[in-house]
């Protein structure tokens, strides 16, 4: 991990402290963070999605906001040198039977006009990010995304993660 990443491994060490705490095996936690209300999730976490945090460089970002709001933490607080207030946010409501995802068309929106307004092209952008330029433009159809890519764009905007997340009924 590269300093002001967000932290995979910190992730998974609070969200095994939760687990514990809750007193639920590793499956009953993965089925509690894939819950998201009185219907099953459609599309839950996986197991593995969540035991390998502490080895992976990336891991999908929509995953890590169903543990994000399992946690009630936001992105941020998993970031080492973010602004105290960021890190101390709640994660974004979702209303129960919705799944958070990141909406990654605003991202891209937000990514292409700081970038027209600063005059800089997407290498440069790639430069400041250490994300891919590919990765960004391919944010402007809906792809999908990951951590640490979305707080560094986040912070590179200098807005927190939370305004985009969306709720979505998948």
């Amino acid at each position: 991990m590269r300093d002001g990443d967000f932290d995979l491994k910190a992730l998974h060490a609070a969200l095994d402290q939760q687990r514990q705490a809750r007193g639920l095996s590793w499956a009953a936690a993965t089925r509690a963070i894939s819950g998201s209300g009185p219907l099953p999730s459609r599309r839950p976490v996986a197991s593995t999605t969540i035991t390998t945090l502490r080895t992976k460089v990336l891991a999908e970002a929509d995953g890590v906001l169903a543990m994000l709001r399992w946690l009630g933490r936001a992105p941020e607080s998993f970031v080492g040198d973010s602004p105290p207030a960021l890190a101390a946010e709640a994660f974004p409501e979702i209303a129960l039977g919705s799944v958070p995802r990141v909406d990654t068309r605003k991202l891209y929106e937000a990514l292409n006009q700081a970038r027209e307004v600063l005059g800089l092209t997407w290498p440069e952008v790639e430069a400041a990010t250490r994300v891919p330029a590919s990765h960004m433009r391919g944010l402007a159809r809906g792809g999908r995304t990951a951590f640490p890519f979305v707080t560094r764009l986040t912070r590179w905007l200098r807005v927190p993660a939370s305004q985009f997340v969306r709720q979505s009924p998948y």
